[in-house]
């Protein structure tokens, strides 16, 4: 097991985009990290490598992101080790707390989760080992994930990997699109890893064309604040 370091970056600021949402840039070759809280609930997209979970977690409990919460999804993007490595040290230190916690995905990147699959998740290339998980919430097209009061809409985008999925969150006036590693800020997600495939990123990134977004937030980088005239230029690249 290794050691905690105590890590002090810029990366390691919060940025809240009102209402609900809260941002970790990711830390080295950590994914980003987004809580969501509506009431007692949260929802937490992506977890990092795992070498970093404990910056993060005093970041929202020094912050009070957590307080009173009861229970927490666990939902990840997608299959890679740079989004689901720090599953269990997360789910550990908030049932730790006394939260409930379920783990979501979309069935594609729940079965490969739940075999631990490493040709597929790639923790080898990150020198870690990834246990194989189960994940509770096995979901399909169109499922909801319910956190408090709010919905959030799946949409599956493979093309990155098999299973990618983008949650769709629209909440009043604030309409927000986690993107995992599908779209970044003027780029895509690579597609030459297992199960990648560029004629099926290409017609993902047509289905998020058609939807309305405020703010974009990706697996890593930037916020994407201008959603088609983001895709119309990375369409240009697949």
């Amino acid at each position: 097991m290794m050691i905690p370091v105590k890590v002090r970056s810029e990366s390691s600021i919060p940025i809240e985009i009102p209402p609900n949402t809260v941002m970790l840039r990711g830390i080295g070759w950590d994914s980003n990290i987004y809580l969501v809280r509506d009431k007692r609930e949260a929802l937490i997209v992506d977890t990092g490598t795992g070498v970093n979970w404990h910056v993060y977690a005093e970041i929202w409990e020094g912050n009070g992101y957590l307080k009173g919460v009861k229970r927490v999804v666990i939902f990840n993007t997608h299959e890679h080790f740079d989004h689901v490595g720090g599953n269990r040290a997360f789910r550990d230190w908030l049932e730790g707390l006394g939260i409930k916690v379920l783990f979501a995905a979309h069935e594609i990147t729940a079965k490969t989760l739940e075999r631990g699959d490493d040709y597929v998740i790639l923790g080898y290339a990150y020198g870690r080992p990834f246990e194989p998980q189960p994940v509770e919430m096995k979901l399909n097209e169109g499922a909801r994930i319910k956190i408090g009061s709010l919905e959030l809409r799946l949409i599956h985008t493979p093309g990155h990997t098999a299973g990618s999925a983008c949650l769709y969150l629209e909440d009043g006036e604030t309409k927000i699109m986690f993107t995992g590693d599908t779209v970044f800020n003027g780029t895509v997600g690579r597609v030459d890893l297992p199960t990648g495939d560029g004629w099926e990123l290409r017609e993902s990134l047509e289905r998020l064309f058609e939807f309305d977004v405020d703010f974009g937030l990706p697996g890593h980088g930037k916020p994407i604040t201008e959603w088609k005239r983001n895709l119309e230029k990375v369409l240009g690249l697949v």
